[in-house]
This record gives C-alpha cells, structure tokens and sequence, in this order.
C-alpha cells in the first residue's frame, strides 16, 4: 500500500508540474481537478452504458408490471420472469451503480494521500500545498478556527459550497424532470410486494444532491475538490445522456398543456 501511495503522490506531483506554468501556486488544486476529470472520462463508456439500461428498464415498466399481475401469487415464478425479461433485453438492473462504484477508490486515494503526514516514510510534501492560501489537506473546521467563515481560508470552502448548491440545484432539476417522465416503480421484495421505506426514499431522491455538502465540509480540501468536480461532470453528464427524455417530457407537457387550452 505504501509504494501504491508513494506512485500516486508521484502522479499528482507530476500533474501539478505539468500544470504549474499556468496555474502556479495552484497547479496542485488543478492537479486533483485534472486527474478527477480523467476519471470521468475513463468510466464515461459505463455511463452511458448505465443511461441506455436505465432507458430500457423504463421501457420495460409495462411489461414487469403485466409479469407482477400475472404472477402476483408466485412471488419466485414473477422475480424468474423479470430477471429472464431483463436478460432477454440485455439490461442488468446493477449496471447504473458501476460508474459511481468505480469512482470510489480514486476519492478513497486522495482522502487517504491528503490525510497522511507521511509516504513511503518520508513527510507528505502535497501537504504544504494550497489553493488560495487554504490547505490542500485541511478541513472546513481548520479554516474556521483559522479566521472564520468569512477568513481567507474560509472564503475558499464559502466558494465551494456555493459551487455545491448550484450543481445540487441543477440536479434536482433534472432528477425531478427525469422522475416525472418516468415515473419510478417501488422495488420489490421476495413476495412481490413494495419493500418498506421505498416510497419514501424515491421521494427524497432529488434531495440526495444537497448531501454533497456535508462531504464537502468533513474530508480534506484536496478530496472536496474531488467531490465537486465529479458532482459537476455528473450533473452535466446526466443532462446530457438523457436529453431525449426530458425532450420528450417537455414536448408532452406542451401538448397537453394545448390540449386542455382547447
């Protein structure tokens, strides 16, 4: 693990040098941005592999739901007919969790490189580095204690969260258009029936975006920095993959907005 380390310190620290001529004291802040956007890019092909099985998925909500009426009394004959359905349309119900679920060792890389004194035995010199005079491998409550909210270090994570609401906003847009267009069906247990909680989780969906901000002031600067950019890129993403659908949700509200005009 400490060799691993010591070769992804490297990497940020060869990033940041790359970097340093046009961002200069903060080459090692657009260092973290840089590498978080190389992950993005890397597990974009997932996610536009988990945006085309979540389109199929709801193209298959009329299907599942004559399959769950069908055999309502044989909860182990109707989870068979919608797992041989899924196959049948080669859509697996897991494959929208692979893009976040490969996302997490590179966050779990810089919070452990950021909060460690020391690679491979010697001191962590990513450590002194900074964005705007904050630390890199300080926390929200360091900048407080440090001057305050309103402090030089303070006005740093002031910006993020501002960041953080205006992405977090953007995508309770988008989730609530996307529920609205496709409405979700509740999962289901064993015996066919809604699992407890669901219905109320599917309503607090679109409200899960504002969570960032509790991450944002609890990890190390340089891993908040991470959280940002990969909350943007998804925002933006997500827009992106699913513009036919809220397309099409706009141009049915239209019309039916005319329609009850007429």
């Amino acid at each position: 693990m400490s060799a691993f380390m010591s070769a992804f310190a490297n990497l940020v620290g060869s990033l940041a040098d790359l970097l340093q001529p046009l961002f200069h004291g903060a080459s090692t802040a657009a260092a973290i941005v840089l590498f978080t956007a190389l992950v993005r890019l890397a597990v974009h092909p997932l996610s536009r592999a988990a945006a085309r099985g979540q389109k199929a998925r709801t193209r298959l909500q009329p299907q599942i739901a004559e399959l769950r009426k069908k055999h309502g009394k044989n909860p182990e004959r109707m989870q068979k007919a919608i797992m041989e359905l899924h196959a049948a349309e080669k859509v697996s119900p897991l494959s929208g969790c692979l893009p976040s679920l490969l996302q997490m060792p590179a966050f779990f890389l810089l919070y452990h490189l950021f909060s460690s004194g020391s690679i491979g035995g010697e001191p962590n010199a990513l450590l002194s580095h900074d964005l705007l005079g904050a630390p890199l491998g300080g926390r929200w409550h360091d900048a407080l204690a440090a001057g305050g909210a309103f402090g030089g270090n303070g006005l740093v994570y002031l910006g993020l969260f501002a960041l953080v609401l205006a992405v977090a906003t953007f995508s309770y847009r988008l989730t609530r258009r996307q529920m609205a267009a496709n409405p979700m069906t509740p999962a289901t247990g064993p015996d066919g029936q809604p699992l407890p909680g669901m219905g109320a989780m599917v309503k607090m969906m679109p409200l899960l975006s504002f969570a960032t901000l509790i991450t944002v002031a609890v990890v190390p600067l340089a891993a908040a920095l991470y959280v940002v950019t990969t909350t943007a890129w998804s925002a933006v993403e997500r827009a992106w993959l699913y513009r036919d659908v809220y397309r099409d949700r706009d141009t049915a509200a239209s019309g039916g907005a005319m329609a009850t005009a007429a």
